[in-house]
């Protein structure tokens, strides 16, 4: 199945031989960042970014949405003076959405780490689907959309009430550009608690509480929704005639020109990193572990997919400490050597080990070089862990900082020597997905690198002793011949 037979056909009537160009609008939980690119060849001919803050003032932790719009607007009117762009494609983060009214914002846009929504935990599971329904796992403080819904509607009850409707992050920033209304499924379908994958229909939850009919009529993430407004138009010097389109989840823009690249049925592993550490397994298992933040994601075509997390980005920041030099393999014998372990886990969202409180052993003896081979060793052991729980088999890409780094492959491949791993050479996984969004008839294949798996006789020993501390399954995979690096 195309993107084009689920609607996406609409983009053959935007007039992208004149203004070819794509701008990437990336709104994720750490930064902002509008990239321009070029669908046909993959690259990227500007960018800009900025990090994110909370809302001063707000009545509870909340993402600063006019100072993401001020920057996005800034930087829409710097990149019309550089490219011509024919085509925006709003990509964000889950577990966020907002309340509107034709106007304007009724409460601020709730980040999902806000303490008090565990407050709630306990009143809000009961009303929950079963996770064999929904595959959205209970997870805490927000990142069940369904909990900041539950919070904000007991919580404010009268400004909930004057919502006309719910925009998840994506499409909020499509309406923001082009005023249309819309809903989309990468985005509903993420660990929300609002959808029924298997079914591609709202839960009963969604229903029972009046929360489905807030949201505007779902249309493929592809699909060109409206134009830029004349606002927008003359605040940033775009054609007026710029296309806007639905929008998709991050994760999902990342996996998605892999699915393209796939035939249907074909088992494969795509690993997008960030301060989330996402792993999209097409093929995987079907009984999935909710205890272990587990979940199924909805991907760009509507179809199911086992997924697993952990927060990769900030667990390895905890353990790598500030500034962290990249590691080698040397560093990374002097932490087998050692012994020095990292127990999970050291954030306090999602994962596998949830609950657990992280902690280090045997670090006094590895200089501060080795602790950066300590965190990537740390992270590919709870990759490898999560793979085994969504059944993950085919090859395995590789996307986003943990590309970049020069031992988590290599790391991997040893801990899964019948699973080929290979590194994404676009290092931005979610633009690339965009722009094969917005001309998958276009979209460049990413170009892969393989990893050779990393050979020491103490990596076998070192997995099987993490394992066991932690009472999982124990399965043979690296090897235990003679130290051989990359």
């Amino acid at each position: 199945m195309s993107l084009n037979q689920l609607g996406h056909g609409t983009l053959a009537a935007v007039p992208t031989h004149d203004r070819p160009l794509v701008a990437v609008l990336d709104i994720g939980k750490t930064n902002a960042k509008l990239v321009v690119g070029d669908p046909r060849s993959g690259e990227q001919i500007w960018s800009r970014s900025q990090s994110n803050r909370p809302l001063a003032g707000a009545p509870y932790l909340a993402i600063d949405a006019a100072a993401i719009a001020s920057f996005v607007f800034a930087a829409l009117r710097d990149a019309a003076r550089h490219a011509e762009i024919g085509v925006i494609v709003p990509v964000a983060h889950g577990a966020c959405a907002a309340l509107v009214t034709p106007e304007d914002l009724v409460l601020p846009v709730m980040d999902y780490e806000e303490p008090a929504l565990e407050e709630v935990g306990e009143a809000y599971r009961i009303l929950r689907d079963p996770f064999a329904v929904t595959g959205s796992a209970f997870l805490p403080f927000g990142l069940n959309l369904g909990r900041q819904l539950y919070f904000l509607e007991t919580r404010f009850p009268a400004q909930f009430k004057a919502a006309r409707h719910l925009l998840l992050w994506p499409q909020y920033w499509a309406w923001r550009l082009c005023g249309a209304l819309t809903g989309e499924v990468t985005a509903i379908g993420c660990h929300t608690d609002l959808w029924r994958p298997f079914s591609a229909s709202f839960s009963a939850l969604a229903e029972g509480r009046g929360w489905a009919r807030l949201v505007p009529p779902l249309t493929p993430a592809g699909a060109v929704i409206g134009t830029v407004t004349r606002a927008v138009a003359a605040q940033t010097g775009l054609h007026p005639s710029t296309a806007v389109l639905s929008g998709i989840h991050d994760s999902n823009a990342s996996f998605l020109r892999h699915r393209l690249g796939h035939p249907r049925g074909e088992p494969f592993v795509v690993i997008s990193s960030g301060t989330w550490t996402v792993i999209l397994a097409a093929g995987g298992a079907e009984c999935l572990d909710e205890a272990r933040d587990c979940l199924v994601n909805v991907d760009a075509l509507g179809e199911p997919i086992p997924t697993a997390r952990f927060m990769g980005g900030r667990e390895y920041a905890a353990i790598a400490g500030d500034d962290a030099p990249p590691p080698t393999f040397g560093d990374l014998e002097a932490v087998l050597t050692a012994g020095a372990v990292a127990w999970p886990c050291f954030a306090g969202a999602g994962g596998p080990f949830q609950g657990r409180i992280g902690h280090l052993e045997g670090t006094d003896g590895i200089d501060r070089a080795s602790r950066t081979a300590l965190a990537s060793l740390y992270c590919a052991l709870v990759a490898d862990f999560s793979l085994d729980l969504l059944g993950g088999c085919g090859p395995i890409i590789v996307e986003g900082p943990f590309a970049d780094n020069p031992l988590f492959g290599s790391l991997l491949a040893a801990f899964r020597p019948t699973q080929p791993v290979s590194l994404s050479q676009d290092r931005a996984g979610t633009v690339g997905g965009a722009l094969a969004l917005a001309a998958p008839d276009q979209a460049s294949v990413p170009r892969l690198t393989p990893c050779r798996p990393f050979v020491s006789p103490r990596l076998g020993p070192y997995r099987c002793a993490w394992r066991a501390r932690l009472e999982l399954p124990q399965r043979t995979a690296a090897s235990s011949e003679s130290p051989q690096h990359q």
